[in-house]
């Protein structure tokens, strides 16, 4: 599990069967790399995240047969930033 930011909504005009009406997000991780994550939580912009990755994404996402190795698990309700990016 990691400790990321939503960036912002990523929106999608065709996907896979699996993913059809599930929510994606761009997510940054301390060093601002991107990556885009299913987001079965509601995470908003902003929100400090933590992403579930690999093969457990599919679990988090609440189905194994969802096709995504990275997952939103949960929103940080209170998290310093200024110790994030160090």
């Amino acid at each position: 599990m990691l400790i990321q930011r939503v960036v912002r909504d990523l929106v999608t005009t065709k996907r896979n069967w699996w993913l059809q009406a599930k929510p994606l997000r761009v997510v940054e991780d301390h060093k601002g790399n991107l990556e885009v994550a299913l987001d079965p939580v509601g995470a908003k912009p902003g929100d400090f995240v933590i992403t579930i990755g690999v093969s457990a994404a599919r679990i988090a996402a609440g189905n194994p047969k969802i096709t995504t190795d990275l997952t939103i698990g949960g929103i940080i309700d209170d998290w310093d930033e200024a110790r994030w990016r160090s």
